[in-house]
């Protein structure tokens, strides 16, 4: 059998290849992947499977003529809230694959925002004709209920992503705090400017190493640049393609602060503490379901001293998730497995 991928895959976003990267994890051994991928040459190298230009139609056709299924990867594909385009792109696709007649399922799924109509109507359809669905929230799966549409709800599969060793991490002095952000209209000039005053002051305080960690070098590694003159030689800059590699950073940092999702899964699931500064519901969904700390940055403290004074509360006095906790979100994310192989048996 021969499925066809379909995500955010091959634009460097570490959150997207980390959903790749465990969606090919999971795939049942008799099925072949074919990724649509941004950057079909380094999916290729990076993964060792076959991939086409996720934009090139006549690629698009010809792969789904040479599948058996389509799979909508993991993650917030079909929203409308930052692109009015997109979920048109994934809709247009399993529409198609539908219509072609191929197993179509819709792995791991946040769904939402959907703020248009049209959107909605689209979305409620498509997830309607799929063999199978799993999402990875509550909201997601209130939406389903809603409209009617089986699904299977478990935590992010990146949960249960394989971690593998990040070299030259343990050259770094320790201890270690990682600290990833991104690029967003809610992350201003004045709120940069006042988290790199705190993470100073943070650092002094708690003589920790700071790695900074953009997880989309195209829109994070500019923000990493202007903190790190501020932090000097206790800092670095480290860029990590491989997911895999990415989440090991996790194996050797005390504390991680992060904005984006999948940084904070893949820290929790390392057993690192975490403290989150939201910029999406999706964070605030992770932060309602592991007790994580944090704020929305909307409503980050106004001076640098509070932000700093939490952080360093945290870190020496927080808790990271129990292992109990940590295997039964693993134990969980084996649902989005158990999807794959029944949506993908042979018949």
């Amino acid at each position: 059998m021969r499925a066809l991928l379909s995500g955010y895959y091959g634009k460097g976003n570490g959150g997207d290849e980390a959903l790749l990267a465990t969606l090919l994890q999971m795939l049942p051994s008799h099925v072949t992947p074919v990724v649509l991928s941004g950057n079909p040459q380094q999916t290729i190298q990076q993964y060792g499977v076959e991939a086409c230009d996720r934009m090139s139609v006549p690629s698009i056709i010809n792969s789904l003529r040479s599948c058996d299924a389509l799979i909508w990867g993991g993650g917030s594909l079909i929203q409308d809230a930052t692109s009015a385009a997109s979920p048109f792109y994934y809709g247009g696709l399993m529409a198609l694959a539908q219509k072609i007649g191929l197993k179509t399922i819709a792995w791991a799924q946040g769904i939402g925002p959907l703020q248009r109509g049209q959107t909605r109507w689209m979305a409620k359809n498509l997830f309607a004709s799929c063999t199978k669905v799993s999402v990875r929230d509550q909201v997601s799966a209130g939406l389903l209920t809603q409209w009617n549409i089986p699904y299977f709800l478990a935590p992010d599969p990146v949960w249960a992503m394989e971690s593998k060793p990040t070299p030259g991490l343990w050259d770094l002095p320790a201890p270690r705090v990682a600290v990833t952000l991104r690029s967003h209209s809610d992350l201003t000039p004045s709120r940069l400017a006042l988290l790199t005053r705190a993470l100073v002051d943070f650092q002094k305080a708690t003589q920790t190493f700071i790695i900074l960690l953009p997880f989309q070098r195209s829109r994070d590694y500019a923000i990493a640049e202007a903190i790190q003159p501020a932090l000097g030689d206790a800092s670095q800059i480290i860029c990590i393609e491989n997911p895999q590699v990415l989440k090991g950073v996790f194996r050797g940092v005390e504390m991680a602060i992060g904005m984006r999702l999948h940084s904070l899964i893949m820290a929790a699931s390392e057993g690192c503490r975490c403290f989150a500064l939201s910029y999406d519901p999706k964070i605030n969904r992770l932060m309602e379901d592991t007790e994580m700390p944090g704020w929305d940055l909307v409503n980050l403290p106004e001076d640098a001293n509070s932000i700093s004074t939490a952080w360093i509360e945290h870190y020496a006095n927080g808790q990271a998730l129990s292992s109990d906790k940590i295997k039964f979100l693993l134990d969980r994310a084996a649902i989005h497995q158990a999807i794959l192989q029944d949506g993908l048996s042979i018949s």
